[in-house]
């Protein structure tokens, strides 16, 4: 249970209330995470809207990419709440058990392309060492395939997954 009071699922105003079922329609419940943002409701919609944009919609990036960085970045956080619930909703979109499998035994386990793999490492080394990314990085990614719009896509999802990893594991959620 997080480090705070949370607020009653039945006892918030009518707008977060609102919010609670567009996340429980999408999340399949109502979690710790949205129970913390929802003590702020602007940090809450912030955040609500970087998942809309980020992590819902077809993209340039397939959902199975999405997830894999997901889990990349919270497995490197160290937060386990959120490898879990991204490992729940790889299994809702269609991403193979193995391959949830083989991430979390790491990258170079993927049983992916190559590009894909090299990908997932940028986006680690974004995640945990963004200062060290050199030109050669992009340009490697390039060469992979990726386009430039691909690249800041991912780490766009890198920078929203290192912001609620740290929400999550600073604020105690799935803490005893």
């Amino acid at each position: 249970m997080a480090f705070i009071d949370l607020p009653d699922i039945d006892k918030v105003d009518e707008e977060t209330k609102k919010k609670f079922e567009a996340s429980k329609a999408i999340m399949g419940q109502i979690g710790e995470t949205s129970r913390i943002l929802a003590i702020r409701p602007d940090i809450y919609d912030v955040t609500t809207q970087m998942v809309r944009t980020l992590l819902l919609p077809k993209t340039e990036l397939d959902h199975e990419t999405k997830e894999l960085i997901a889990m990349v970045v919270s497995l490197e956080n160290g937060c386990t709440m959120c490898v879990g619930e991204h490992e729940r909703i790889a299994k809702l979109l269609g991403v193979a058990e193995e391959r949830i499998l083989e991430v979390k035994e790491g990258i170079d386990s993927l049983k992916v392309p190559e590009a894909k793999k090299q990908l997932l490492h940028f986006c680690k080394k974004a995640a945990m060492d963004a200062h060290k990314i050199i030109r050669e990085d992009l340009d490697a990614l390039r060469e992979a395939g990726y386009t430039d719009t691909q690249i800041l896509e991912a780490v766009a999802i890198v920078g929203y997954f290192n912001y609620i990893n740290t929400v999550v594991c600073a604020m105690g959620a799935g803490k005893d």
